[in-house]
């Protein structure tokens, strides 16, 4: 883990992904990414907490508590990619519950994870909290917020640059901590070397461009980028903005046949 000043950032091969508190005097962000170079598997997953009394901090380090538990238990490595996310969602939607009687008010976050492996992505997500899949400067794709602004944009009532400000952003439609099992939406993707993806709470892609995101993506250095996205998001969220959480995840490009040659070669 590496932290300057207010900004909690971390790395891991081929992702970095930190949070900063924005305006807010409590962090209801939290996030985390797992990898296992042995069987080339990483996990990130990243959770938006809600509920007032530390209810929202509480929620969301359960589902990280539940996601480092199924990893440690190498549940990923026993079922396919999508049961896996669907175990987890419900893990973390249990683990609420069974925190809800810590605290006065009731516990709920939102999660999106992301699992690679063997050239396949697999991701869930509950919420708005958002991924977004990179081919370059192309967004192939970008999950769709369980909100109520959300539902006001498929039916042509806003459109979509106004959802970010939409006074009905944040009512969401779902979330984990409920009394009944979350409704989880999955998505699934093979990728390509040198693919990209984000993963954001809204505090992030409200204030950040799918440009920005896609910039951030193609820069050498992740944890920089990192650095630079949540600096750029808590400047434009101002005092009264939100909580931030950013995961950056990049693919590795095949090296040239020259950068394989020169690897092969050793001077005397």
């Amino acid at each position: 883990m590496h932290r300057e000043g207010e900004l909690d950032i971390r790395e891991a091969p081929g992702m970095a992904c930190g949070r900063a508190p924005g305006g807010r005097p409590s962090q209801q962000d939290d996030l985390i990414c797992l990898h296992d170079a042995r069987e080339s598997t990483s996990l990130m997953v990243l959770a938006d907490g809600m509920g007032g009394d530390g209810a929202g901090e509480l929620a969301s380090g359960g589902v990280i508590h539940a996601a480092r538990e199924l990893w440690d238990e190498r549940a990923w490595r026993e079922q396919p990619g999508a049961l896996f996310l669907e175990t987890l969602c419900q893990a973390a939607h249990d683990e609420i519950r069974r925190r809800n009687a810590w605290v006065a008010a009731e516990p709920h976050s939102t999660i999106i994870a992301l699992l690679l492996r063997g050239g396949q992505a697999y991701w869930a997500h509950v919420g708005d909290s958002r991924l977004y899949h990179f081919r370059g400067r192309r967004c192939l794709s970008v999950t769709r917020d369980h909100s109520l602004a959300r539902l006001k944009l498929d039916r042509g009532e806003i459109r979509e640059v106004d959802m970010a400000h939409d006074p009905d952003q944040h009512v969401l439609l779902r979330g984990l901590g409920g009394n009944e099992p979350p409704e989880v939406e999955h998505g699934y993707a093979v990728v390509r070397p040198g693919d990209g993806f984000a993963l954001c709470t809204d505090g992030i892609w409200e204030t950040l461009s799918r440009a920005e995101l896609a910039g951030l993506l193609r820069a050498p250095d992740l944890f920089d980028a990192l650095h630079k996205g949540l600096a750029l998001g808590a400047q434009r969220g101002g005092e009264t903005g939100d909580n931030l959480g950013l995961i950056l995840a990049r693919t590795e490009r095949p090296a040239s046949w020259l950068g394989r040659l020169a690897g092969r070669l050793s001077i005397t």
